[in-house]
């Protein structure tokens, strides 16, 4: 038994309601159990109960022991002593308050069901990939819909502090901020901190100003990438050199150490290589890019935008300098869709929020469920159990459920968790 439990308890009122007294045998009538308070303060704000002949308007405070209350100095905090109601488990003191009046308690010891505690031990001690492996495929489908989209939401609440944070860096400056989150997601996993380093390194205002050129661009990105610095053979190589030394003191950059980027362990067409002419690309091949993305309805399009290719000199190359079979290296459909679940529909969501459009909000869940789901272990195993899970709009809530609620045991807190404990 602790309290996060008892919380739940009181909440749902899953105890015996009937002959409900105070420990002074007062009766009480629960007609309002308050909203929840996860922050400093009583536990439930604005309740409403009934104790005796009178009805009380006001705060609740929940503890395992009457004991607890001297245990967290509530004695001294005003903001106690004009509670309502004080929850226990078991009423082991008579607490009062500073006027000597004793605080109304009711002890619910022995008016929990056994079955509910049992189901909560349960859950919290089996070793089970998820705590309600063996009972999910009793829970009802619109119990498991109504979750989905429920984490989907908190998911991309999530996401959106990062950019939210990024934004007041940038001074609200949405294009800047857009162009450094997306070069981090070409990065990938991978190479995600080098590929943001090299956008904050570069503003994005210096390369509008040479968008007419792919070889300016390149020369940039590459350059500040730190892979310019070298002595090459090749003069496609050479002309990003050439381009970069005069550009870099033009604008008084300063690169980013090369060394930062790992090639190990990716597949060539990953290479990071591959990937800064796929950007160079993207940047060349659209204005505006922030603005195009957000106002494009189109899913299809939206796709399509986003196929890019590396540029001629990378069909014959990996790395710099060493010749490869010809291969004309483009961005893969899993790729794009990754780009779209974690910087297009974050971006649209936080776009629609902070401008108080629901038109961006809705069409970025509507891009998600056009979206294929991603493919891990994760969604595999949810498949396994019965759940079905094709578009990303799915998969993103499952991967919510699954991080932040089944591994922590967060069973209280979730609506599967809720229907299984009570039933």
């Amino acid at each position: 038994m602790n309290e996060e439990f008892l919380h739940y308890i009181w909440k749902f009122k899953l105890f015996n309601q009937f002959d409900l007294f105070t420990i002074d045998n007062e009766q009480v009538e629960i007609i309002k159990v308050g909203q929840h308070n996860s922050d400093a303060g009583p536990d439930f704000f604005n309740a409403k109960i009934k104790v005796g002949d009178t009805l009380w308007a006001g705060n609740v405070e929940v503890h395992i022991n009457a004991s607890d209350w001297q245990k967290h100095n509530h004695q001294n905090d005003n903001a106690y002593d004009n509670i309502i109601l004080h929850v226990v488990f078991n009423a082991d003191i008579v607490l009062k308050r500073i006027s000597g009046e004793t605080i109304p308690t009711i002890e619910l010891k022995d008016k929990i069901s056994e079955k509910v505690i049992q189901n909560y031990l349960y859950f919290k001690s089996n070793k089970d990939w998820i705590p309600c492996e063996k009972q999910i495929a009793a829970v009802p489908p619109f119990i498991v819909n109504s979750t989905i989209d429920k984490l989907l939401l908190e998911r991309l609440e999530r996401k959106s502090k990062t950019i939210i944070d990024n934004l007041a860096l940038n001074t609200n400056n949405w294009e800047e901020t857009f162009y450094q989150l997306l070069a981090r997601n070409f990065g990938f996993k991978t190479n995600a901190e080098p590929f943001e380093l090299l956008a904050k390194s570069l503003p994005s205002l210096i390369i509008a100003k040479h968008k007419s050129s792919l070889l300016q661009i390149e020369a940039l990105l590459f350059g500040q990438a730190g892979f310019l610095d070298e002595h090459y053979e090749d003069a496609y190589l050479q002309k990003l050199q050439n381009e970069y030394v005069f550009l870099k003191q033009k604008y008084k950059l300063k690169s980013i150490d090369k060394h930062l980027w790992k090639f190990l362990r990716l597949r060539p067409v990953n290479f990071p290589t591959i990937r800064i002419s796929m950007f160079a690309n993207l940047i060349y091949t659209s204005t505006h890019l922030f603005s195009k993305i957000i106002e494009m309805e189109s899913y299809n399009e939206l796709k399509k935008l986003m196929n890019v290719e590396a540029s001629v000199y990378w069909h014959t190359h990996y790395i710099f300098d060493k010749e490869s079979k010809h291969k004309i290296k483009h961005l893969g459909n899993d790729s794009i869709n990754t780009i779209l679940i974690n910087t297009i529909v974050p971006f649209l969501f936080v776009y629609g929020k902070q401008k108080d459009n629901e038109k961006y909000v809705e069409r970025a869940l509507k891009f998600l469920e056009q979206t294929e789901g991603e493919k891990n272990s994760i969604i595999t195993k949810w498949k396994v159990l019965g759940i079905s899970a094709e578009t990303a709009y799915s998969t993103q809530a499952l991967l919510q459920l699954k991080n932040e609620y089944c591994t922590n045991k967060k069973c209280l807190n979730c609506s599967v968790g809720n229907y299984l404990l009570k039933n």
